[in-house]
């Protein structure tokens, strides 16, 4: 297997001591050798920090760990873990999900097919605790500026490997109290903004999963500082006035129903199937 250089997995972690393992030996598995992983624990109030400090006292030479000094929140551990880099690419991961073992593999060949673009996302597929899937979350092969005002991702946040060169340009995550929540579409308004160009593999090479007490646990708060970002987006990119509709729109989910939210992610599955 050729070795194309060397790729940082950036990985903040938070009370997810019941999945870590799951997430790290999935890194542990990729068929593409060479890369380190980057945790930072944001102050977890059960066993992650221990459980991540066994993998990294197993696996000095591949393993590094940090640990806020103060819960910080993930824009923020990210920054400290892009700090510790120092792979020619950065991925991301996120503590309680999975990637296939080819995942790293795959992506480096498919953005190397594709010289134009410096960054390089995949499909998802969702997974329940109980061993069931869900539905697989695909984006548009080729997202241009215009794809954040459309509804759906432009980039599955936690599937993308990029070229580190990126990170330094763009000054890695914005953080801020509107992106607690959008880190990752504050970051993509940025790259369009930077003339920047990613593609996204149909390939479903991430395992995302399904936690419903997430979509309960969303609030108005949430939406809103979410929707502060959209609204300095479209901004940067300079989208006309009637496109500001859209994000106002999107604001009036934080009044639909957890319950009705769900369904509708179990209706998109059995679509799918």
């Amino acid at each position: 297997m050729t070795d194309h250089g060397k790729v940082s997995v950036l990985m903040g972690i938070y009370n997810c001591e019941n999945t870590l393992s799951e997430s790290i030996d999935s890194i542990l598995a990729q068929t593409y050798p060479n890369w380190e992983l980057i945790l930072c624990d944001d102050c977890s109030t059960d066993g992650t920090y221990a459980l991540a400090k066994t993998y990294a006292e197993q696996y000095p030479e591949k393993i590094i760990l940090l640990r806020n000094e103060t819960n910080s929140r993930l824009a923020f551990s990210l920054n400290r873990c892009l700090e510790k880099t120092t792979g020619k690419f950065v991925a991301r991961m996120d503590g309680d999900d999975k990637c296939v073992p080819e995942r790293f593999e795959k992506q480096i060949d498919y953005l190397l097919a594709h010289p134009d673009a410096v960054l390089v996302g995949t499909a998802m597929q969702r997974f329940y605790n109980d061993g069931s899937f869900g539905a697989v979350d695909a984006c548009r092969p080729e997202p241009d500026k215009f794809t954040p005002h459309h509804n759906g991702p432009t980039f599955n946040h936690a599937t993308i490997l990029a070229y580190k060169s990126v990170f330094d340009a763009l000054g890695g995550y914005t953080v801020s109290p509107r992106t607690v929540r959008g880190q990752d579409r504050d970051l993509w308004f940025r790259f369009f903004a930077a003339g920047y160009k990613g593609v996204n593999m149909p390939d479903p090479l991430y395992l995302v999963r399904e936690d419903v007490e997430a979509i309960r646990r969303r609030t108005f708060r949430d939406r809103w500082i979410s929707f502060e970002t959209e609204i300095y987006g479209y901004r940067l990119l300079h989208y006309p006035l009637h496109w500001y509709v859209m994000p106002v729109l999107r604001l009036g989910k934080a009044l639909v129903p957890y319950k009705a939210q769900l369904l509708y992610r179990k209706l998109q599955t059995k679509k799918q199937s």
